[in-house]
Parts: C-alpha cells; structure tokens; sequence
C-alpha cells in the first residue's frame, strides 16, 4: 500500500481513541491498534499458507495465515478483507466469516519490533487464480490443518508468533477441519 495508510488506534479495552499512519506505528513501543487475519480455504479443506516477503519489517521470511491487514478508519472488516485479499494475493474473497472474534495478541519480533493488536480472524473462500504481490508475498502453499498442526509442532520458529497462537484456537472453535477433505 502507501505511507499514507492509516490504522486505528484503540485503548486497552479495545475502544478506538484514535488514528495514526500504519508507516509509524510497528516500533519497539507499538501503541494498541486495530487489524485482522484472514485464513482461505479451499474445496479440499486446506488452508492457503504465505511466506512473507522479505521486504516485510515484522517477521520476513516466515510462513504464516493467508494474508493479514488493517482495516482503515471508517472501513468495516470486510471491505478491509477484500482490499487486502486484492492487493496481497489478487483475488477476490467472498464467502468470509469470523472465526475468532476477539483474538488479541503482542510478539516481539527478532529486532524488537513489537505487533501490538486487537486482531480478529477471519476465513474466507477465494475466487481467482492466485496472483501474489512479491512486495507481500514470497511463496505460498495449500497445506492440511493436519500437516500444518505437526509442522507448527515441530518447527514453530518457521511460522509468524500470531499463527502459532490463532491455529489451535481455529482447531478448538472448529472453524478449520483437521481432516483433509473436510468441509469447514
């Protein structure tokens, strides 16, 4: 996006108390602020896994949901979620829906850099052929709950702090199917 992009700033109770641009907000004293995860699925019940582009300045390099964003002032967390299905991976979503309402998480990346959120999660269906923005998006991959419970499991340093924590709460509330094959 551009350095204009703005998020919203909440307090601790999650109430929004203001705005800044989302270009200085992720530091090492990152104030509370609004976002979301979305996780896609396919017909066969996988999820759509992204490594993130190296170019990112929290956690590059590393796999994590399908994609994440802010939503903006004014802007409803769908609108939010088709911008940034758009833009990160050139598709249109549709079929969204909440899964983890209320997630909130803090992780301190590597260089100290801190993601401060109030970050519900979403899943949604894709329509289109996938066509990642390598600005966003170095790789991705269609993978089984299964296989991403036992690669989370074995090589959690691989995979953003966020999944790690969001997956088993979407294995718990049932919105992902730990069989492939399974409808969610």
């Amino acid at each position: 996006m551009n350095a204009t992009e703005m998020v919203v700033l909440l307090d601790d109770a999650g109430t929004p108390i203001g705005e800044a641009p989302k270009a200085t907000v992720h530091t090492r004293d990152t104030p509370l602020h609004l976002a979301f995860s979305c996780y896609l699925l396919n017909e066969a019940g996988e999820v759509l896994l992204t490594r993130r582009s190296p170019e990112k300045k929290t956690w590059p390099s590393v796999w994590t949901n399908s994609f994440c964003g802010h939503p903006g002032p004014g802007e409803d967390f769908e609108e939010a979620i088709m911008r940034r299905a758009r833009f990160e991976l050139g598709v249109d979503a549709n079929r969204i829906a909440p899964a983890l309402p209320h997630f909130r998480y803090r992780a301190v990346d590597p260089t100290g850099i801190v993601e401060n959120e109030v970050c519900p999660v979403y899943m949604a269906r894709i329509s289109g052929t996938l066509q990642p923005n390598p600005a966003e998006v170095a790789d991705w991959a269609w993978i089984s709950p299964a296989l991403l419970s036992e690669a989370l499991e074995h090589t959690p340093s691989a995979f953003s702090p966020w999944l790690g924590m969001q997956f088993p709460q979407l294995l718990e509330a049932r919105a992902l199917p730990l069989a492939a094959g399974a409808e969610a």
